[in-house]
């Protein structure tokens, strides 16, 4: 995607083989900086950290990762100790056990001599495949976009409610949600978007609404709360959301407050959809409400707000008693029978076991 006419990615291999750059996320919007990852330190900490955030983007960096290690110690040691380091950083988001569980099980019958080589190699084809597979979400999505404009006057826009960053920053490109909007952008259609806030890190504030801006897509932030009035009021023709999780049976694990839009939404009579990649669903798991381990990260994610003062500086502030005990569950669990369907990269389906198992027969039967 563009971010004032230049082409980027999120995420991209360094000519010299054994470096990954990124674009470091928890400076945004107010700076836009690049980092460079050398080490398997230097992936963990990235994602951990939120430096690289949105289940794809996690699955390649953590593939890249493990690329990255292998270049310095090939040993099955290290792929053991590289798999283990990874997957304690965020333990939510299901892409980042499925692109090392795949890289692992590439590598293990290697000799030790062809492994960096190979890691090197898969990690950029997870990236490639990411790009397509969000290009084809974004496709199918068009469909629904393209849908609701016919019912519109000439000029009149489309509106979207997303929630969080579902955007090319949460993937390698396009996005998930984001990409039936960067198409139908591209074709001249007038779509606006209503980009959630998302406390408490602000991802919709930050993220969503600087990408959205940067490539020129009409749009208006509003605080998470105020989903449900526009909704109210007719302001709101769909609703699409990301994926980090997806169960076998269609429920959706994201970030938190995507289930009280879902009910803001079915309240409403407004189109709930959530663009996921096939690499998103647990075929292991059913019922995501009691199966799913939801994150909780630190609480001054809560307690503490980063933004920029009067004087242009970069800064933190609190915003409650220092003392005030603080809970931050960061996902929810969205019912399936809340959705109106499902946009993956082979089409949309209904979020059922059926449903997915439709188009991914082959995954469901493995499973």
């Amino acid at each position: 995607m563009k971010i004032d006419g230049k082409a980027y990615r999120s995420i991209w291999a360094e000519d010299d083989g054994k470096t990954v750059s990124i674009i470091d996320q928890t400076r945004m919007p107010h700076s836009f900086v690049t980092h460079q990852l050398t080490t398997l330190e230097d992936a963990a900490i990235a994602i951990r950290d939120m430096q690289v955030r949105g289940a794809p983007l996690i699955g390649a960096t953590a593939a890249y990762g493990v690329a990255i290690a292998m270049r310095k110690d090939p040993s099955s040691r290290m792929l053991g100790d590289s798999y283990d380091l990874l997957h304690a950083t965020r333990p939510t988001a299901i892409n980042l056990r499925w692109a090392l569980d795949e890289t692992a099980n590439l590598l293990r019958p290697l000799p030790e001599a062809e492994r960096a080589d190979a890691a090197w190699a898969h990690a950029a084809r997870i990236c490639e495949e990411d790009v397509e597979t969000n290009h084809a979400i974004g496709k199918h999505g068009l469909g629904l976009i393209k849908e609701i404009a016919a019912k519109k006057a000439p000029g009149e826009p489309i509106s979207i409610l997303t929630h969080c960053n579902a955007g090319w920053l949460a993937t390698v490109d396009w996005g998930t949600a984001t990409s039936p909007v960067y198409q139908a952008h591209d074709l001249g259609l007038p779509v606006h978007v209503w980009v959630d806030e998302t406390r408490p890190r602000n991802q919709g504030a930050s993220l969503t609404a600087w990408e959205l801006g940067r490539h020129g897509v009409n749009h208006t932030l509003i605080v998470d709360n105020a989903g449900g009035h526009v909704m109210q009021h007719g302001m709101v023709d769909l609703c699409i959301v990301g994926s980090d999780r997806t169960t076998a049976s269609g429920d959706v694990c994201n970030k938190i407050g995507t289930y009280l839009k879902a009910l803001a939404a079915r309240d409403n009579g407004v189109p709930f959809y959530v663009a996921l990649p096939s690499t998103t669903v647990d075929w292991t798991v059913d019922d995501g409400i009691r199966e799913i381990p939801i994150e909780q990260r630190d609480g001054t994610e809560i307690s503490w707000m980063p933004g920029k003062d009067a004087q242009g500086q970069e800064t933190s502030v609190l915003i409650c008693p220092e003392d005030t005990p603080v809970a931050n569950y960061a996902f929810d669990v969205t019912p399936s029978h809340l959705m109106s369907g499902l946009i993956t990269e082979r089409g949309i389906c209904e979020a059922s076991k059926a449903g997915l198992a439709g188009l991914f027969p082959e995954k469901a039967k493995a499973a």
